[in-house]
């Protein structure tokens, strides 16, 4: 998470429920005006695709399948 979504949960976070709820809903307006169909990537989504392009991913034996909370990139 960035430094500013940090910062915005902490303030965020300060608000009553209510106004937390409409600053919620508020944010999801803002998403769907910006991408409505959630197609376009983030910045660390987009590079994790590129490198994939790029033939740099992980193989599948490398991840333990039992334990996916664990997983970390090799």
């Amino acid at each position: 998470m960035s430094i500013q979504a940090q910062r915005v949960a902490e303030m965020l976070d300060m608000l009553p429920e209510d106004d937390q709820n409409f600053v919620y809903e508020f944010v999801c307006k803002l998403i769907k005006a910006w991408d409505p169909e959630y197609t376009k990537l983030t910045p660390a989504e987009a590079k994790e695709l590129e490198e994939a392009r790029n033939g740099e991913f992980v193989n599948s034996e490398d991840i333990d399948w039992d334990n996916p909370d664990n997983y970390s990139k090799i």
